[in-house]
C-alpha cells in the first residue's frame, strides 16, 4: 500500500510542475508529498554539512514534546469543570458539551470522566487553530509560490495551549490568525519573523478582548463560576491568600489549578521540554538564563521587600510552577527563530525574559502574569542582543590581533 501511494502521488508530480495543468497547486501537492516521506532533494557537491534532523523532523519532536502537556490539559480542565459543577450543585454542563459528556458522568473522582470533559474543550479549539491557521499559510504558499512550512505544526498547538478553555472559537481563529498573517507572513513566512507567532496571536488577543482572556471568570470552563488562578490570589492576599485557598506546591507542581489549558502543569512541561533539550532542540542556555533571571530578581524582590504589595514577598520555586512561566520557559522562549542565536546572547536573552517576568508579575499590580509580555520584550531585543555580542567578540579579536602584532614586532 505504501508503495501504491508513493506511485500514485509521483504519477501526478508532472501535473503540479511548471507547465503541468495544476502548475498553481504545487505547494499543495508538496506539502502533502513531504508530510507523508521525506523530501527527495539531495545535496551532492562538497562543502555541506549533512545531518538527519531535518525542519520536518525538528518540528515533528517539538509536536511531540507537548503531548504530556496535552495529556495534562485535557484532564485538568476536565477535573476543574466538574469541580465547579460540583460546588455549583449542577448535575452536568450546558449545551453540546453536556450533551455528550453525559455519557459518561462529571464525577471529578473519575479520571475518564475528566479527561473527556477535558477533550470536548481542548479539541474544538485546536481544530479551529489547526483548520483557520492552517488555511492562512496555505493561501500565502499558493501567492508566493513556495512551499508550505512544517512550522505551523508547532505553532497552532503552543497557540492553543496559551488560551484559557473557555475562549469563543471565533476569537480563536480571530487571535491565530492575527499571529500567522501579521505575526510571520508579513516578514516573509517562518524563519524571517522576529516575534513568536503563536504569542503574537495570543497577546493581540489579551488586548482586543480582555474580558475573554483576564479576570477570574475564563479559567474554569463553567459558565457563572468564578475562580481567581493562584497569581491572582497571590497578588491580591499574597502567600497568605495562596494558602488559605487550599493549593499546595504540590498540587501547582502537577497542575490541578485553574489556568490557561495548557500551561498550569509544570511536570508535564518540564517532561516535554527534558525531550526538547535532550534532542538539542531547545537550547539549555536560553533555559538557564530564564531561569537565573527569575531567580535572582525574586531574591532582591524578597530582600526589598513592601508593605503594601503582598507579591514582594513570593518566592522563587512558587513563581517557577505558577501561570505560564514554566511552559513559556521551555516552549516560547527557546523559539530558534525568534531567540538570539550566539551563545552568549542566549545566557542574556534568558536572563532578560526571567528579570522581565518578575518585575511585570510583581510591580506591575495590574498584571499578574508577565510570562507572555515578558517573551515578546526579549524576542524584540534578541537582534540587538546579538549585535552587541558579535561587536564585543570583533573587538576582543582586534585587540588580541594587535597584542599579538606588537610582541612579533619586539
Amino acid at each position: 500500500m505504501i508503495k501504491n501511494l508513493r506511485k500514485w502521488l509521483d504519477q501526478r508530480e508532472p501535473d503540479f510542475q511548471p507547465g503541468g495543468k495544476y502548475e498553481k497547486y504545487f505547494s499543495l501537492y508538496e506539502m502533502v508529498d513531504t508530510l507523508l516521506y521525506s523530501p527527495p532533494n539531495r545535496t551532492t557537491s562538497s562543502p555541506h554539512v549533512r545531518d538527519a534532523l531535518d525542519l520536518k523532523r525538528v518540528m515533528g519532536y517539538v509536536w511531540l514534546a507537548t503531548f504530556p502537556v496535552m495529556f495534562m490539559a485535557c484532564y485538568n480542565t476536565g477535573l476543574q469543570a466538574n469541580l465547579a459543577l460540583q460546588s455549583m450543585g449542577l448535575e452536568q454542563a450546558e449545551g453540546w458539551r453536556g450533551s455528550i459528556q453525559s455519557l459518561f458522568g462529571f464525577d471529578p473522582n473519575s479520571f475518564f470522566d475528566n479527561f473527556f470533559h477535558g477533550l470536548l474543550y481542548f479539541l474544538p479549539i485546536y481544530m479551529t487553530t489547526f483548520i483557520v491557521g492552517g488555511a492562512a499559510e496555505v493561501v500565502f504558499a499558493l501567492v508566493r509560490g513556495h512551499e508550505v512550512n512544517e512550522g505551523f505544526f508547532v505553532t497552532s498547538i503552543l497557540y492553543t495551549l496559551t488560551l484559557p478553555p473557555g475562549t469563543p472559537l471565533w476569537m480563536v481563529a480571530m487571535g491565530i490568525l492575527f499571529g500567522v498573517v501579521i505575526g510571520k507572513e508579513v516578514f516573509g513566512g517562518t524563519g524571517k519573523n522576529f516575534i513568536n507567532p503563536a504569542l503574537a496571536g495570543r497577546a493581540f488577543l489579551f488586548f482586543a478582548y480582555p474580558a475573554y482572556m483576564s479576570g477570574d471568570t475564563v479559567w474554569v470552563a463553567v459558565d457563572g463560576h468564578s475562580g481567581a488562578t493562584a497569581l491572582s490570589t497571590g497578588a491580591a492576599s499574597g502567600m497568605a491568600g495562596i494558602y488559605e485557598s487550599g493549593l499546595t506546591w504540590w498540587d501547582a507542581f502537577i497542575g490541578l489549578e485553574p489556568g490557561s489549558i495548557g500551561e498550569t502543569s509544570a511536570l508535564a512541561i518540564f517532561i516535554g521540554g527534558a525531550f526538547l533539550l535532550y534532542t538539542g532542540i531547545a537550547s539549555w542556555r536560553i533555559v538557564s538564563g530564564v531561569l537565573f533571571g527569575m531567580i535572582m530578581t525574586t531574591i532582591l524582590l524578597n530582600t526589598i521587600g513592601s508593605d503594601t504589595n503582598p507579591m514582594f514577598a513570593m518566592p522563587w520555586w512558587w513563581h517557577l510552577v505558577l501561570g505560564g512561566f514554566a511552559f513559556g520557559m521551555m516552549f516560547m522562549a527557546t523559539d530558534p527563530v525568534t531567540a538570539a542565536h550566539t551563545n552568549a546572547g542566549r545566557w542574556w536573552f534568558g536572563v532578560l525574559i526571567g528579570f522581565m517576568v518578575i518585575i511585570i508579575r510583581v510591580v506591575n499590580p495590574a498584571f499578574p502574569e508577565g510570562m507572555m509580555l515578558a517573551i515578546l520584550f526579549g524576542n524584540m531585543f534578541a537582534p540587538l542582543i546579538d549585535y552587541i555580542v558579535m561587536k564585543v567578540n570583533i573587538q576582543r579579536r582586534l585587540k588580541r590581533q594587535k597584542s599579538s602584532s606588537v610582541e612579533v614586532k619586539a
